[in-house]
């Protein structure tokens, strides 16, 4: 399965939207798109993975290299998991939280709370 991204605006966010699976061919696309955004001066940025239906290391790998990236340069990176995901376990959740890795994301349930700079991320 293709890897799908897109990209919106929300309050002064950049809401990049994935769909598909995150692997070693597909996440070279995402961790561009985080980069072009960074290039065009966006240092506030969401990644809605709500429609990630895989994602293997290569995936964790990009999603590190974005919040070391927007750290960097005084950005903010913020990431929505598919509903539930932190009580049910979405793939994505699963495999952050078994490398170790998920405390290092700020995670929302929703684009709305994502780009509301009121919200508290939801519980690792």
């Amino acid at each position: 399965m293709a890897l799908k991204v897109t990209e919106a605006e929300r309050g002064g966010w950049a809401v990049i939207e994935v769909s598909g699976e995150m692997d070693l061919v597909t996440s070279p696309a995402l961790r561009q798109r985080v980069h072009d955004a960074v290039a065009d001066g966006r240092r506030n940025v969401v990644l809605d993975l709500s429609e990630v239906l895989f994602c293997d290391s290569s995936g964790v790998g990009v999603l590190i290299a974005a919040r070391r990236l927007l750290r960097s340069c005084s950005g903010r990176l913020r990431l929505i998991l598919p509903a539930r995901g932190a009580e049910d376990g979405s793939h994505v959740n699963r495999v952050l939280a078994a490398l170790g890795v998920r405390r290092l994301f700020d995670v929302y349930p929703d684009a709305h709370a994502a780009s509301d700079d009121t919200a508290q991320p939801l519980s690792a």
